[in-house]
């Protein structure tokens, strides 16, 4: 498989340790020094594009991919205002692209849970629910685009909360009874944590995910990449996995 790598941090370092044991091979990596590389011409060398940027330049990033017509597996977080636009692009141009704010497997098993955990709850009033997420410094970002996902999760299964509110470090005040609360934390070195709290006044349950690398994020995106080869349409980890 030949892999355009878009976005050459830490995320696209470890993508490019793990493809190279598995005999793929890199013919494009995209850096901030060298986007202007990132020409239709040179995608057209790959048969996939993983990319892992930042926000404010991955919908650019999505489209240079869909109207080269390479598949592009995109692992970059709070850019979705766009989705829409680029699902529509995709359909257009009969592409394939994959998203998710998690490509870990074990995130992935996570979030079924906690979609399961939330329509228990849903019958069991007493409980209420908080969430917390802690990562490194260098992401920006909050709450996390896999916090988010939860929170999703939660939303959709329990009718008494209506919307998530965030913030980073302790609330300065406390969520009103329909509100999620989501806390983030930035704090070195954190790959990642999530912790989802149901508790009541005479218990507490809690599940979490701890990452304690960034190969399971980069072992699930090579996955997706090896999966969408020969697929058209938008996808996500639901697709793949099968939950």
């Amino acid at each position: 498989m030949k892999i355009a790598l878009i976005g050459y941090g830490k995320m696209g370092k470890t993508i490019e340790r793990l493809a190279l044991q598995s005999n793929h091979e890199i013919v494009l990596k995209i850096d901030k020094e060298n986007a202007d590389d990132l020409t239709q011409e040179n995608l057209r060398m790959a048969d996939v594009a993983i990319e892992f940027t930042q926000p404010e330049t991955a919908y650019g990033n999505i489209v240079a991919c869909l109207e080269a017509g390479v598949p592009v597996v995109v692992g970059t977080t709070a850019w979705l205002d766009k989705l829409d636009a680029v699902k529509k692009l995709c359909s257009e141009r009969n592409g394939a692209f994959f998203h998710a704010s998690n490509f870990s497997i074990g995130v992935n098993i996570f979030f079924a849970v906690n979609r399961y955990l939330a329509g228990l709850m849903n019958e069991q009033p007493q409980y209420d629910v908080r969430m917390k997420e802690v990562h490194h410094t260098q992401k920006l970002d909050h709450p996390s685009g896999t916090a988010l996902t939860l929170a999703e999760g939660i939303l959709k299964n329990l009718s008494r909360k209506s919307s998530w509110t965030a913030s980073l470090g302790k609330p300065e005040t406390a969520p009103a009874p329909a509100e999620l609360s989501i806390v983030s934390k930035r704090i070195d070195p954190a790959p990642g944590t999530h912790v989802v709290t149901w508790a009541s006044d005479i218990d507490t349950i809690e599940i979490s995910h701890t990452a304690h690398s960034r190969e399971g994020f980069a072992a699930g995106a090579l996955a997706a990449a090896e999966w969408i080869i020969g697929k058209k349409g938008s996808f996500e980890m639901k697709d793949m996995l099968g939950f």
